[in-house]
């Protein structure tokens, strides 16, 4: 069994993905979510196109066109491939949380982030709250629904179904810590090699969502993989903001008060 004590995660390694999909297709196979049709953007492979309520993992196909040393290589440019599967992050301070009135979404002994479908109302005040763009409604049932890091399976001791599926490990499943050791240490690693662009996304607690429980390992900025590079949580504000309403209706209060009190004299 996983021992419940630790925060467990995923540790994507872009570096690895062969862009294969079988992670896109194993979690809609457990998790039986249904197809969302094939939608070929016409400058691209990638079929799927972003994260969604039918699309918990989404593999993207970034084709790039680099500048490479002429006087080396006799050539003005270069292509690769940049392909990432993304996911929900789990983050630590998820403002999904915060905003959701049913508390249909919850925080499990994982620490990961999932939603009950029986109890969303439907009401989407988590789609515009998360700062991935994540979070979906399903126009079929009106209710949200996301990655649940196969929840079903890591109680029972099981791989989520994409990380299991994954023939390249690029998707990597475990203690969270763990993950962020091996992950550093991969980078170093490439860096020894001259990958001197690898770099990590989303490791770190320092970051405005308080690092997250799925993260990845990049070869470029975050915004060429659609990533936002300062991801902040939504709700930050909120607290200040209830405070400052809190006194402005005190306010209110005391202004109607001495009216009314004033009238009567």
């Amino acid at each position: 069994m996983t021992d419940v004590t630790q925060r467990m995660g995923f540790f994507t390694d872009t570096t690895l993905c062969i862009g294969c999909k079988a992670c896109e297709v194993a979690c809609k196979e457990w998790n039986r979510v249904p197809e969302d049709g094939l939608n070929f953007l016409g400058h691209s492979y990638d079929n799927s196109g972003e994260l969604g309520a039918s699309t918990w993992r989404h593999v993207a196909f970034i084709e790039q066109k680099k500048p490479v040393n002429v006087e080396t290589n006799g050539s003005a440019s270069d292509m690769r491939w940049l392909m990432s599967s993304d996911v929900c992050k789990h983050c630590t301070n998820a403002a999904c949380l915060d905003v959701c009135p049913t508390g249909a979404l919850f925080r499990t002994e994982f620490d990961t982030v999932v939603v009950q479908a029986d109890i969303c109302n439907g009401c989407g005040y988590c789609v515009p709250a998360c700062p991935f763009g994540v979070i979906d409604k399903r126009e079929e049932d009106g209710r949200v629904w996301k990655c649940t890091l196969c929840y079903d399976r890591i109680g029972v001791g099981l791989e989520p179904a994409c990380a299991k599926s994954c023939p390249t490990k690029s998707i990597q499943f475990g203690p969270l810590e763990e993950l962020r050791t091996r992950a550093r240490a991969r980078v170093d690693e490439l860096h020894e090699r001259g990958v001197a662009d690898a770099r990590l996304y989303g490791d770190s607690p320092a970051d405005g969502v308080g690092g997250m429980g799925a993260f990845f390992l990049l070869l470029d900025d975050p915004e060429v993989y659609r990533l936002p590079p300062d991801p902040v949580v939504t709700t930050r504000d909120l607290p200040s903001m209830w405070k400052a309403a809190g006194a402005a209706a005190l306010g209110l209060a005391a202004a109607v008060a001495a009216s009314v009190l004033g009238g009567r004299r």
